[in-house]
């Protein structure tokens, strides 16, 4: 869609009306200089205060974390230097390192580079853990909003600013090599950058250049045991008449007979509960069906350069022209060891828990089904932002700024699988043998790796691209008074136009045209894992299976085996394509009056947004036939700020705004993708978007009250609520879907779980932090200090239930995904001479990660245990320029842990589900600044 040209128009007439300007992310640059930053040394104290200074100036409430040093932000990457930030959660720490964050419990932070939406790919956000810490000069998360700040994103937003030539007085150097030793994986991985920054003084003005690069290479390995869903069995004496025989496995039979799968809270679990089959009121067990094991190899790198050339050609006027790059390579190897624990043959023993029908552990189980499955995939990401941007001050009391960037960013991803069998002779199990980790045993193990022993089966092979776009221009300015209620006025108004597709490709195969055994594929095609779980589970601790590298690198080979598609012959369905046009004007105004002969200082402001998207959707189950559906909305945006200065050292804050969360461009895309019936419930089971999905609304409302008691100390304490409309939650309905090509499981009935706008919820908390060096510790004590939050949260959305139809038959409650009722964060900090160092400790309560698939008869909700993790950093500067630096992360070796709960049902005693032990990494690095 081309942009309207009324809208040219009024960006025209409104670069006219200007008295004077100012970017739309000068929240903090336009903050009072009355109140200077206090950092006057470098290191570990000024990273601290600097961040406390960020929050101080602001208007809005703000959380930051400022590099140490240039290139010296104490983390590997943004999301790990955030999760030390108040309020925020980190969300995965699998594959060596912190990959997700939520803010106040919500995982759908605006991102933004030096002010300006960034994003990957398709998506609508941009992955923070692919910017390198060594490129960031500073990290602020705006917890509130006003009107000159972009509207999307309920958590808040995250802005990464990086460095520019004028931040320096002249010639500048940085540079730093790392060691990290992922200690699961046993690997060295190397983690490099380099800085180089100059300015000049030339007969049209100053002029700097700035070249910023960065390398990382991690090698990690994650290792997973896992106890399969639950699913009813018949008892050792099964009723007359039920047709069952004893410790058979009750499948849910046509139509759902037997039993309905997918029961929020399952089936019962009380001794004695019966199902009726066949006429008749029949107890039963529940029993997990399966166990497994996974072994993740994995490696990926991040090349990511700045490259920063500013001009002020006078005193009044800069132009900075940049480009930045983000890329990510990655690759895993999933080694997976499956095995059915059920009904063929001799069924074993077993034993429940005390008072359910729940079982605990079987023994001698005979024939059991089992596969391993090598998995390999590959991605690539690269993502550039090109941008200009000028600065032109009228007199000393207005400025105008104009933007414009172009992004793009495309995202490569393939899958291919083999899956080998066998029946093994027998298995011993116990579900939970302690701390909610299984033991499993075969009868022999050694047969794991004897490749003549497995068959080859089933081939997935799939590719996926998504490709995004955009072109955004920005024009802002801002006019100020020294006396009188109105202090500034501030106006600005945002075009951008958005662009998005993804397309795929998927072929699968049930069995090669020729039977083989993996023996069979040759001694390359298989491979075989050691030292699984490193002691820490009774569990086999080796298995022999496809090896995914193998199957990379021979796949049309490999294809050719099962009478499929080679490269030659292969091609990607585009899947859809999005237009998106956004329009956002706003006017903000701040004032000032006296209060008992203290400042009121005021802020208030409308944003109106308006958003035009056409999309085009291919159905690949119907020769890409097209589907074209266009869209509109509008939304004024009111937000108002008020920060009294009750003494000199003790600030109270109010904010109100109302942000958006737009929906995923993957989540408004109605195509299938669908798994076969793998379990025998009598459908498979699948996913697809909703085209007509809405955004989500909030209304926001902060009060926080500071007290900066010290130069270089404060409590701060913010209460907080958030009312939401429109949150969007997973909805399954059964549909009949024929001619799909599924040969795994086939099957022409799926449950199909789409997303939603059919909840409203509400989350409410409070924030309190401390940051405390005390001034008067003695001699080497001097420059000890502390930081640390802890963050309260209440949150509750209504959930629709629904039957198999997809009908909605009732509201369920529940907390929102992914929020952890209470979290904290305890750091230790030192600074003094040529020593710096920190000791972190950070812990988050149990939190619903997300719901099940609604296919067996446990409580669909999967929750995490407590999450926590121990690092330390230590760095010690040898001189003015040269440091030596030391890490340690996860001193502690937690594991990360699921279990199934709904509402009051389950736990992680009885209902454990995996448990992936998180790697430790320690890593030892040179820095060197010249400046």
């Amino acid at each position: 869609m081309a942009f309207k040209p009324i809208a040219l128009g009024s960006a025209s007439m409104f670069a006219l009306m200007l008295a004077g300007a100012a970017h739309a992310q000068t929240a903090v640059d336009a903050a009072p200089q009355d109140e200077a930053a206090d950092i006057v040394v470098t290191g570990v104290r000024a990273s601290i205060v600097g961040a406390l200074n960020v929050r101080k100036q602001s208007t809005q409430i703000v959380d930051s974390i400022v590099s140490e040093d240039v290139g010296k932000l104490p983390d590997n990457n943004v999301i790990e230097a955030l999760q030390r930030v108040t309020g925020i959660q980190v969300t995965n720490r699998t594959g060596g390192e912190a990959s997700g964050i939520s803010i106040r419990g919500l995982p759908d932070a605006l991102t933004t580079l030096n002010g300006r939406n960034i994003f990957t790919a398709a998506g609508q956000g941009f992955a923070l853990q692919d910017i390198s810490a060594n490129l960031v000069n500073r990290v602020d998360v705006y917890k509130t909003r006003s009107a000159d700040q972009i509207e999307t994103g309920l958590a808040g937003q995250v802005d990464v600013q990086t460095r520019r030539p004028f931040d320096f007085d002249g010639f500048a150097i940085s540079g730093l090599a790392r060691g990290i030793y992922n200690e699961q994986a046993d690997t060295y991985n190397p983690n490099v950058a380099l800085l180089v920054s100059d300015r000049w003084e030339t007969g049209i003005g100053d002029i700097g250049i700035l070249v910023n690069g960065s390398y990382t290479r991690t090698k990690y390995r994650d290792q997973t045991v896992t106890a399969g869903a639950l699913v009813p069995f018949a008892t050792e004496t099964p009723a007359a008449g039920s047709g069952l025989s004893p410790l058979e496995r009750i499948f849910p039979g046509p139509d759902n007979v037997n039993w309905q799968p997918g029961l929020d809270r399952g089936l019962p679990t009380a001794a004695g509960s019966t199902l009726n089959i066949n006429g008749v009121d029949t107890p039963y067990y529940l029993s997990r069906d399966a166990v497994f094991s996974s072994d993740l190899y994995g490696k990926r790198e991040r090349p990511s350069f700045n490259v920063a050339l500013q001009w002020a050609p006078n005193s009044s006027s800069v132009y900075t022209a940049e480009v930045f790059y983000a890329g990510f390579r990655g690759e895993t190897f999933n080694s997976l060891q499956f095995s059915f624990v059920d009904w063929w043959g001799n069924p074993g023993t077993v034993e429940t828990y005390d008072g359910t029908n729940i079982i605990k552990s079987r023994t001698g189980v005979a024939d059991v089904f089992g596969f391993n499955s090598g998995d390999f995939s590959k991605s690539k990401t690269d993502s550039y932002v090109y941008a200009l941007n000028g600065k032109w001050d009228l007199g000393d009391r207005g400025k105008i700024v104009g933007d414009i960037a172009y992004q793009t960013s495309t995202a490569k991803s393939s899958f291919i699988a083999m899956r080998t069998t066998r029946v093994a002779d027998s298995i011993d199990v116990d579900f939970n043998a302690g701390g909610g980790i299984p033991s499993y045993h075969f009868s022999d193990d050694s047969l794991l790796n004897d490749t003549s022993k497995w068959n080859v089966a089933e081939l997935y092979d799939n590719a996926n691209r998504d490709k995004g776009s955009a072109i955004t221009g920005t024009l802002d300015g801002y006019y100020t008074w020294n006396e009188g209620f109105i202090r500034q006025v501030k106006a600005g108004i945002r075009i951008d136009q958005r662009k998005a597709s993804n397309a795929v490709r998927t072929q699968d195969k049930g069995g090669p045209l020729i039977a083989t055994t993996l023996a069979g594929l040759g001694e390359d095609a298989s491979f075989t894992n050691k030292d699984f779980y490193q002691g820490r589970a009774d569990v086999p601790s080796s298995w022999t299976l496809a090896n995914g590298y193998w199957l990379h690198d021979n796949a049309d080979m490999v294809r050719g085996l099962y009478g499929l598609a080679t490269s030659d012959q292969l091609s990607l369905q585009k899947t859809f394509d999005i237009d998106e046009s956004t329009i956002a004007m706003y006017l903000q105004v701040d004032g000032e009056i006296s209060i008992f002969g203290r400042p009121l200082k005021l802020q208030a402001g409308a944003r109106y947004v308006t958003v035009d998207t056409d999309y085009n959707f291919f159905d690949r189950y119907n020769d890409g036939a097209r589907t074209s559906v266009s869209s509109g909305s509008d939304r004024w945006l009111p937000s108002f700020t008020a920060r009294y200065e009750i003494f000199d050292n003790l600030r109270l804050r109010f904010n109100y705004g109302e942000t958006l969360r737009r929906p995923n461009f993957g989540d408004i895309n109605p195509n299938y993708n669908l798994t076969g019936d793998l379990t025998n419930v009598g459908y498979g089971s699948g996913s697809a978007g909703t085209a007509n999905l809405a955004p989500t609304h909030s209304k926001n409302f902060d009060v926080a009250l500071e007290w900066y008691f010290d130069r270089n100390s404060a409590i701060t304490a913010t209460a907080f609520r958030r009312e939401i409309n429109g949150l969007v939650v997973p909805l399954t309905v059964q549909e009949y879907i024929p001619n799909n090509g599924i040969e795994a499981g086939a099957t022409d009935y799926f449950a199909i779980t789409r997303p939603v706008n059919a909840s409203n919820g509400v989350l409410k908390g409070l924030e309190l932090g401390l940051t405390y060096f005390p001034g008067y510790l003695p001699g080497p004590l001097n420059g000890l200090g502390f930081v640390g939050s802890v963050t309260i949260l209440d949150s509750k959305q209504n959930i629709p239930l629904s039957n198999s139809a997809g009908e909605i038959v009732g509201q369920a409650t529940s907390s929102f995904f992914g929020v952890s009722d209470l979290s904290y964060n305890a750091t230790l900090a030192y600074d003094n001479g040529p020593i710096g160092a920190r000791l972190s400790y950070i812990w988050r309560k149990e939190f619903l990660a997300n719901n099940e698939a609604r296919l067996f008869a446990n409580p669909i909700g999967v929750w995490r245990n407590p999450e926590k993790s121990l690092d330390l950093q230590l760095t010690w500067n040898l001189n003015d320029r040269l440091g030596v630096t030391f890490d340690a992360v996860n001193l502690t070796k937690s594991k990360q842990q699921t279990y199934y709960k709904f509402e009051d049902v389950g736990g992680p005693d009885q209902f454990n589900l995996g448990t992936t032990l998180i790697a430790r990494t320690f890593a030892l690095g040179v820095r060197y600044t010249f400046k």
